[in-house]
């Protein structure tokens, strides 16, 4: 069975997004680019929800093209780019980048691939991310805590059904401040 991580840049209130999705308070060092580009590497298939994926689509295909890009950010362009990766979405008709789409029921299809051989899973997108938290499907949690508060937005956890038991695997300090932490759930 594959492992499913749900990881992100969260602010220290809980949110991946301030009002408005802006995310201009994450603005990652070259030490935690690096970390999430190391994970991206280890990753055998991304699950992202239509937002999440507008956001990494409309930049990572190209980024490696950019005049400013860093050695990092050429790094993670391509391992994106060439990663397999799964859209969930029903008001998106076509993707690309090694895509694939699915316009169904999300917790059945995230189940079936759980259940296939491969490498760990990650999924992105707080919508889908949530619904996988509330069916029981998340394995690991990576929380890259930012000290800033914004008070409002889209928040990395959703609301539950019922109490999730996580065991603390991991805490790392980053430049600026950042705290990572990598729980697993307890099952």
């Amino acid at each position: 069975m594959r492992k499913l991580i749900y990881g992100m840049n969260l602010t220290l209130d809980g949110y991946i997004a301030a009002p408005g999705d802006d995310i201009g308070w994450s603005v990652p060092s070259d030490e935690l680019f690096q970390f999430w580009s190391d994970q991206l590497q280890a990753t055998d298939l991304s699950l992202y929800g239509h937002k999440l994926w507008q956001t990494m689509s409309s930049y990572w295909p190209t980024g490696d093209q950019q005049p400013n890009a860093t050695p990092a950010e050429i790094e993670f362009a391509r391992r994106w780019r060439d990663m397999s990766k799964v859209v969930f979405s029903s008001t998106i008709d076509k993707v690309d980048w090694n895509t694939r789409l699915v316009t169904g029921d999300a917790i059945a299809e995230i189940t079936r691939l759980k259940a296939e051989d491969g490498g760990p899973m990650d999924i992105g997108g707080a919508t889908l991310a949530g619904a996988a938290m509330r069916a029981g499907l998340i394995d690991e949690y990576v929380l890259a805590t930012a000290p800033v508060l914004v008070g409002g937005g889209t928040p990395f956890f959703t609301a539950l059904d019922s109490w999730v038991n996580l065991n603390l695997v991991e805490t790392r300090t980053f430049p600026c401040g950042v705290i990572l932490t990598r729980y697993e759930t307890r099952r």
